[in-house]
C-alpha cells in the first residue's frame, strides 16, 4: 500500500461508491417513530387517494358546459338541487342546468365533472347566477390523482421526511421497514488534546472542540454517536482504545494525526483493524489534504485532521456521503449545492480543488457569496460562514462576479 499519494475529490467520491457497502441491518417502526429513517423496502400503493373524486374549493358542482359563456355582464342560471354534507356519501345527482353546493373536500355528486367557486357565483332563493365558465376538471381532484393504486409511492433508500410520513399515512401505513440507526464511534488522539469542560489550559493544551463539532453533524444526518474520549501519542494505546471502540459501532471516527509526522499513528491503527485497509490516504484538496478514508472488515473507518474548520469541511464533504451511503439512502454523488456571485477575485492551485468558506449576502434579487478570508485552523471562520465555495481543481481561480456553486450550511 502507497500512502500519501493524494486522491482528488472526484476519485475519492468514486473510491466512497466503490468500497462503502450499505448496512444489511433492518427493523420494523411505527410510522410516527420513523422520522429520518431510511427505506429498506419500496412501498406499493395497496389503493387510490383520494378515494374518490372531491372539491378543492368551497362552490357549486356542475356540468362545465352549463358555465360556457357566463360572464359578469352576462351571467348563466342554473338551479341548485341539493348540497353535499363533508364525510357523507351525496344523494344528489347533477342533471344538465342544476347545482349542488359543496365544500372543500367533499364527494363530487354523480352527473358532475366540475365546480364553480363560490365567489364566482350567486344563490338567489335557489337560482345560482354563474359569472364565470369553467373547465371540464376544474376543482376537481379525481380518484387516484394523488396517489394510484397498485403505485410505487416509494422506493428503497429513500429518506422518511414530514412528507413522506404524510404520504404513508393517506394509505394507512402504520408500520415501515427501514435500515436502523447507524451507530459511529469518535475517538480522538493527540497529547496536547484535553476536554474540552477543562476551564484553565496548561502552555501547548488545546481543547477537543472537534469532538463536538464533528459529533453534532452525524447527530443531524440521524445517526447516534458513542464518544471514546482522548488517547494519547502512544500506539500501543491508541490501537487498543481504537479497537475497543470499533467493535461497538458501524463506523469510527478518528480526529488528529493524519498527516505524515513521527508520531501520527492513525494509519497504522487503521491498518491494523482489518482489511482491504486504507482506500484514500491525502485528498488534493484545500483545507483538508491529510485525509484518511478506509474500510476494515466492512466498516468505514475515517481519518480527520485535526484542525477544527478542515475537519467540519471534510466530514460535511465526505463523510456525510460516507454515512449516507452506509445507512442505505439514495444520494447524490456531492452535497447540494446553490449558486451565488462571487464578490472579489479568488486566486486557486490547478490539480487542487479549493473550498473558501463565504457569507452569504442578497443584492438586488439576487445571492452573492462574500468571501471570509482566515487560515484553515480558525473555526470561527466556519460560525461566520454560511457555507463554501468550491473552486474545482480545473480551475486557476474565480472571477468577481462570476456564478459559483456553494454547499450551503444546514
Amino acid at each position: 500500500m502507497q500512502f500519501f499519494k493524494v486522491k482528488t475529490v472526484e476519485e475519492t467520491f468514486a473510491l466512497i461508491e466503490e468500497y462503502i457497502p450499505v448496512t444489511p441491518h433492518k427493523e420494523v417502526r411505527v410510522l410516527e417513530e420513523a422520522l429520518h429513517y431510511i427505506l429498506a423496502e419500496p412501498v406499493v400503493a395497496k389503493e387510490n387517494v383520494p378515494s374518490f373524486d372531491r372539491s378543492t374549493v368551497d362552490g357549486y358542482a356542475v356540468k362545465a358546459k352549463d358555465t360556457y359563456g357566463s360572464s359578469e355582464s352576462m351571467p348563466g342560471f342554473l338551479t341548485i338541487t341539493g348540497e353535499v354534507k363533508m364525510g357523507e356519501v351525496p344523494h344528489s345527482v347533477v342533471a344538465p342546468g342544476n347545482a349542488v353546493y359543496v365544500p372543500t373536500g367533499g364527494m363530487m355528486p354523480s352527473g358532475s365533472d366540475s365546480v364553480i367557486m363560490i365567489e364566482h357565483c350567486e344563490d338567489l332563493d335557489g337560482l345560482l347566477n354563474t359569472y364565470k365558465q369553467i373547465a371540464p376538471g376544474e376543482n376537481v381532484i379525481r380518484a387516484g390523482e394523488d396517489i394510484k393504486e397498485g403505485e410505487t409511492l416509494l422506493t428503497t433508500g429513500t429518506k422518511l421526511r414530514p412528507q413522506e410520513l404524510g404520504a404513508l399515512a393517506s394509505l394507512g401505513i402504520t408500520h415501515v421497514t427501514v435500515f436502523r440507526q447507524l451507530k459511529v464511534g469518535y475517538l480522538s488522539s493527540g497529547d496536547e488534546i484535553v476536554p474540552y469542560q477543562t476551564e484553565t489550559l496548561q502552555e501547548g493544551q488545546i481543547r477537543d472542540i472537534n469532538h463536538l463539532t464533528i459529533s453534532g453533524l452525524a447527530r443531524e444526518w440521524n445517526v447516534d454517536v458513542v464518544y471514546g474520549g482522548i488517547v494519547r501519542d502512544d500506539f500501543e494505546v491508541f490501537r487498543q482504545k481504537a479497537k475497543e471502540l470499533y467493535d461497538q459501532v458501524d463506523c469510527l471516527i478518528l480526529s488528529g494525526g493524519s498527516s505524515v509526522g513521527a508520531k501520527d499513528y492513525t494509519t497504522e491503527v487503521i491498518q491494523s483493524l482489518g482489511n482491504p485497509g486504507v482506500f484514500v490516504h491525502g485528498i488534493s484538496i484545500k483545507p483538508g489534504k491529510p485525509t484518511i478514508l478506509a474500510m476494515a472488515d466492512g466498516k468505514p473507518v475515517i481519518g480527520l485532521p485535526g484542525h477544527p474548520a478542515s475537519a467540519m469541511i471534510i466530514f460535511r464533504l465526505f463523510g456525510e456521503r460516507i454515512l449516507r451511503k452506509l445507512m442505505g439512502e439514495k444520494v447524490e454523488r456531492k452535497p447540494e449545492r446553490i449558486f451565488a456571485r462571487i464578490t472579489k477575485n479568488i486566486p486557486s492551485s490547478p490539480g487542487r480543488s479549493d473550498y473558501i468558506r463565504v457569507r452569504l449576502v442578497e443584492k438586488e434579487g439576487e445571492w452573492w457569496a462574500e468571501p471570509i478570508i482566515g487560515k484553515s485552523g480558525l473555526i470561527t471562520t466556519l460560525v461566520k460562514s454560511d457555507g463554501i465555495v468550491e473552486i474545482s481543481s480545473e480551475k486557476e481561480g474565480i472571477s468577481q462576479g462570476e456564478y459559483v456553486p456553494v454547499i450551503a450550511s444546514r
